[in-house]
């Protein structure tokens, strides 16, 4: 029998102190997030900021804890201005009472709250009818709150819900990518930036994208050897979008700088190169790398060794879209083949109510980020108060173009370092591909050759190759496409963004204690 109601282990958060639900409920406390937030703090919306980080900055602001004593944290970053100007904006904003900022929150779902013309006909909510009739004017975040054991549940009600989760890391497998002391591009940077500490002593960077020009540059910095920057690409495939560059002289000269970094340091790039194999005994101890062709095929007879004892390997992001895509919101194909949200020139997603900042809308670094965060706010004030405090004369339309020149710069970036699909050549049959489920190249090419698999989730189905605790975000572009090339359907995009109820785990007594649950 249905049993009552238990009440919520954390009361729902309404208005940041004040009565019904807050204006504005930002997921994602990065840069895209951080500046939506304080300028819709700013044009007089009340903000609830829900982060599932410890402080504000994402991953790309990420620095050292208070105990590690860092004199100079701003050394490891670009930009550092423009994070610490807008910290202190949200600090002020919340002992204003304007901002309600929510650190550990892991947001796991929304969802919409009853429509006015649903509740109209019967004169009370309607189950199995909700966000139908019109679009949903209140929005419910269900979040975890803290860590295992200590975890938590809380609610935050909010009018409008900004989804800034930024991205994660993309990783292609080779021979020996599991071996201790391989990690990911991005993560060495965490580890730098947030635990002052490297990875190994003598570091190849290893993969695609300008993310490694930048961590190369910061690891040779704090005193590792770089021997060498592998890039999968070439700079060359630049050389068709000189009027792009030309439009964004602020990245030109970055590049320079990150050029200017290796030289001092001597390190050298080796452009349309790749690691194709890591050798060791109980750690990484040297990687194979090869030259490659135009489609990424290793090139026979090009095969040198390496010697190092860590390898920072990625090969660039991919959208973090659980939330966005549980809520129905449409996405498109991104030139570096990975899948992105739908977004108008206001920053709003294809369900009303909900926008988009940052990476979930395509990968396109920070500067990108924190200008579609600026400009989502704008909107959904011009949404929720058209009386409220209006903004400065021509800004929306000086960020609209600001959007549009470093938009372009992106796709031109993203064009330039999509993977080829002969990488998967230098992937044998033996070679793990999900590693959570341990489950190696050579049984997804047979799901794929023999059991007629066409995509992804079939291959899951067969093999259990996604079906662990990161749920496909390390294997599933890598599975996507082995399964393509085996069946001879094509390298085709990223397979299209799962839509999942939950977007982390989430504790079985939080969903029993959901009102509305019979236990």
């Amino acid at each position: 029998m249905p049993r009552a109601h238990a009440t919520p282990a954390v009361p729902a958060v309404r208005g940041g102190g004040g009565a019904g639900p807050v204006d504005l409920a930002v997921v994602g406390a990065g840069p895209a997030g951080l500046a939506a937030a304080v300028t819709a703090a700013g044009l007089g919306l009340r903000v609830a900021v829900l982060d599932a980080g410890d402080r504000p900055g994402g991953q790309f602001y990420r620095h050292p804890a208070p105990g590690l004593g860092a004199d100079r944290p701003e050394a490891l970053h670009h930009d550092w201005a423009e994070f610490a100007t807008r910290e202190a904006a949200l600090r002020a904003h919340e002992s204003a009472g304007r901002i309600t900022y929510l650190p550990l929150h892991h947001v796991w779902t929304v969802v919409p709250g009853w429509t006015p013309s649903v509740e109209a006909e019967s004169g009370h909510p309607a189950p199995g009818r909700k966000g139908v009739a019109q679009p949903a004017t209140e929005w419910t975040l269900h979040a975890v709150v803290g860590h295992a054991p200590d975890e938590r549940a809380a609610t935050v009600a909010a009018r409008a819900v900004l989804i800034a989760t930024g991205a994660y890391e993309r990783q292609l497998p080779f021979p020996g990518w599991t071996l201790p002391g391989v990690i990911g591009a991005g993560g060495a940077q965490a580890m730098l930036k947030g635990g002052l500490v490297l990875p190994g002593k003598r570091v190849v960077v290893a993969g695609s994208g300008p993310l490694l020009l930048a961590v190369a540059g910061s690891l040779a910095a704090a005193g590792a050897t770089v021997p060498a920057v592998v890039e999968a690409a070439a700079y060359t495939a630049y050389a068709s979008r000189v009027p792009t560059l030309l439009r964004n002289p602020g990245k030109l000269v970055e590049a320079a700088g990150y050029g200017g970094a290796l030289a001092r340091h001597h390190v050298r790039l080796l452009t349309r190169h790749a690691v194709t194999e890591a050798h060791g005994t109980g750690r990484i101890e040297a990687v194979t790398v090869a030259r490659l062709d135009r489609d990424w095929h290793p090139l026979p007879g090009t095969a040198r060794r390496i010697p190092c004892d860590a390898l920072a390997v990625g090969h660039g992001l991919v959208p973090q879209l659980e939330l966005a895509t549980g809520l129905g919101c449409a996405t498109r194909p991104s030139p570096d083949g990975t899948v992105a949200l739908e977004v108008d020139a206001e920053q709003r997603t294809t369900v009303p109510g909900v926008w988009s900042a940052g990476e979930t809308g395509g990968i396109g670094g920070a500067q990108l980020a924190l200008t579609e965060g600026e400009l989502a706010a704008y909107s959904v004030a011009a949404a929720l108060r058209p009386a409220a405090a209006a903004p400065r004369p021509g800004r929306p339309e000086r960020l609209a173009r600001r959007r549009a020149r470093l938009r372009a710069f992106a796709d031109a970036m993203a064009a330039a370092h999509r993977p080829g699909e002969g990488w998967t050549g230098w992937v044998r049959d033996d070679a793990v591909v999900c590693r959570c489920e341990e489950v190696p190249a050579g049984r997804i090419r047979e799901a794929a050759r023999d059991l007629g698999a066409r995509d992804a989730r079939t291959v899951k189905l067969l093999t259990r190759a996604g079906m662990g605790w990161c749920q496909g975000r390390m294997c599933g572009p890598a599975v996507a496409a082995l399964a393509g090339a085996e069946s001879g359907a094509g390298f085709g995009a990223e397979p299209a963004a799962d839509r999942r109820p939950f977007s982390c785990p989430v504790p079985l007594g939080h969903l029993a204690e959901l009102p509305g649950t019979d236990r």
